[in-house]
C-alpha cells in the first residue's frame, strides 16, 4: 500500500481478482500502513457535542423499548390467543421476531451501559446495565470486562476477544468437508446462531485462546483479574436471579408458556447478536494482524458497517455505526450516526461498509472466511478458503 493509503498496481490486480472471486461484487480490501491520520485529528473531525450524554435521552430509549416490549408481551398474553387456530400459526412467528428485534434494541442499550456511554453516571450506567442484561439472561460485569479487552485488542490475533480467526494448520481436519458444501455450511451457521451465544458465554467458544478453560460465569476463570472478581459473582447472581423467576412462572403457567413468550424471542436476540457481531469483524476486506505488526488504531479500522436497513434503527445503530464505536466507544449511540459523516472523509479508504444484504453478506463470509493467513507482508494476515 503506497503513501496515503493508496493501493499499488499489484495490489489493484488483488482486488479485481477478489471482486470475481465474490461473483462480480467487487471490495476493496483495508489499507494496512499505519493511518496518516491520529486519533486526536479524527476526534476534532465530529462535533463536540457527539460526545455529550444525557440521562434524559438515553432513558427515553430505555422506555421506548421496553413499552413496545409490554405491548407485543399483551398481544401474545390476551390477543393472539383469541384468534383462530390458523390465525395463531402466523401471529406467533410474528411476535418473536419481532420481539426478538426490539430485545436486541434493549441488549444493544445495556450494550452501551457497559461502555459508559449510557450517562456520565459509572453507578447509574451500571445498574441501569445489570438490570436490562441480567432479564436476557446475561452476565452483565463479566461480558462487560471481556467486551472491554475486545474493544482494546481488536483485529489482533493473539488477544482478541471474540470471532478470533484461526490460521490453516490450527484447522480441524473435517473443516473443508463443513464448509466447502452448502449442506455443511447452512449446518454451520444455524449452529453458530442458535448455540454460539451461550456457548462463548460458557465455553469461550470462538473467543481467543487461554492457558485454562476459560467461562464467563467462572469468578475465579482466566478472562478475569482479581479486581473484578466480586463484580462477576454480582453478574451471576443477577441472572441466577431471571432464571429462578422464569422457573417460577415455568410452576405457574407450563414450560411451554414460558418458551412460546420468552424463550424464542430470546433465542432470536442471541442470533442476532451473533450474526452482528460475526459480520462486523469477518470480510474478506478486513485484515487481521500479529503482535509484530498491531497497534490499536489500526486495530479498530479492521471493523465493517453494515446495512440491516430498518433494522438499523431498532438496533440502535450498533450496525451502521460500528467503526466510529470502536474508535469512541463511550459516544452515544443516538449521536453515532452524526459522527460516522463527519468521519468518513479523514478516514478515506480505511472506512469499510459494505451495503450487501445480510443473509448474502452472511453466506458469504461463511463460504470466504474460513481462516486467515499472510500474504505479501508478514505480520498482516487475510481471509482465505482455499484448500
Amino acid at each position: 500500500m503506497g503513501a496515503g493509503g493508496r493501493m499499488t498496481e499489484k495490489e489493484r490486480e488483488k482486488q479485481e481478482q477478489l471482486g470475481r472471486a465474490n461473483g462480480g461484487a467487487a471490495y476493496q480490501r483495508s489499507p494496512t500502513d499505519k493511518p496518516p491520520f491520529t486519533l486526536g485529528q479524527i476526534k476534532k473531525a465530529i462535533p463536540p457535542h457527539c460526545f455529550q450524554r444525557s440521562i434524559i435521552k438515553s432513558f427515553s430509549y430505555v422506555v421506548h423499548d421496553l413499552v413496545i416490549v409490554a405491548a407485543l408481551l399483551y398481544a401474545a398474553l390476551v390477543w393472539i390467543p383469541t384468534l383462530p387456530t390458523v390465525l395463531q400459526l402466523g401471529a406467533w412467528p410474528l411476535y418473536w421476531i419481532v420481539q426478538g428485534c426490539v430485545m436486541t434494541g434493549v441488549w444493544v442499550i445495556a450494550h452501551e451501559c457497559g461502555h459508559h456511554a449510557f450517562s456520565d453516571y459509572s453507578l447509574l450506567d451500571d445498574t441501569v446495565g445489570l438490570v436490562l442484561h441480567s432479564w436476557l439472561l446475561v452476565p452483565y460485569f463479566s461480558w462487560k470486562y471481556s467486551h472491554r479487552r475486545h474493544h482494546s485488542n481488536t483485529g489482533s490475533l493473539e488477544r482478541d476477544e471474540v470471532f478470533v480467526p484461526k490460521q490453516k494448520e490450527a484447522l480441524a481436519w473435517y473443516t473443508p468437508y463443513i464448509y466447502n458444501n452448502p449442506v455443511g455450511r447452512l449446518v454451520h451457521i444455524v449452529v453458530q446462531l442458535t448455540l454460539g451465544w451461550p456457548l462463548y458465554l460458557a465455553l469461550n467458544a470462538s473467543g481467543r485462546p487461554y492457558p485454562r478453560f476459560a467461562c464467563h460465569f467462572d469468578p475465579y476463570g482466566p478472562i478475569y483479574n482479581d479486581r473484578e472478581r466480586a463484580q462477576i459473582f454480582i453478574s451471576d447472581v443477577g441472572v441466577l436471579a431471571v432464571s429462578l423467576a422464569l422457573l417460577k412462572l415455568v410452576s405457574s403457567f407450563g414450560f411451554w408458556w414460558v418458551v412460546r413468550v420468552y424463550g424464542v424471542p430470546l433465542l432470536i436476540v442471541n442470533a442476532w447478536l451473533v450474526l452482528i457481531t460475526y459480520l462486523q469483524h469477518t470480510h474478506p476486506a478486513l485484515p487481521h494482524y500479529d503482535s509484530t505488526e498491531w497497534d490499536w488504531l489500526r486495530g479498530a479500522l479492521a471493523t465493517m458497517d453494515r446495512d440491516y436497513g430498518i433494522l438499523n434503527r431498532v438496533f440502535h445503530n450498533i450496525t451502521d455505526t460500528h467503526v466510529a464505536h470502536h474508535l469512541f466507544s463511550t459516544m452515544p449511540h443516538y449521536h453515532a450516526m452524526e459522527a460516522t459523516k463527519a468521519i468518513k472523509p479523514i478516514l478515506g479508504e480505511y472506512y469499510q461498509f459494505d451495503p450487501t444484504p445480510v443473509a448474502k453478506a452472511t453466506w458469504r463470509e461463511a463460504k470466504e472466511c474460513i481462516y486467515v493467513e499472510p500474504e505479501d507482508r508478514k505480520g498482516v494476515f487475510w481471509y482465505s478458503n482455499k484448500f
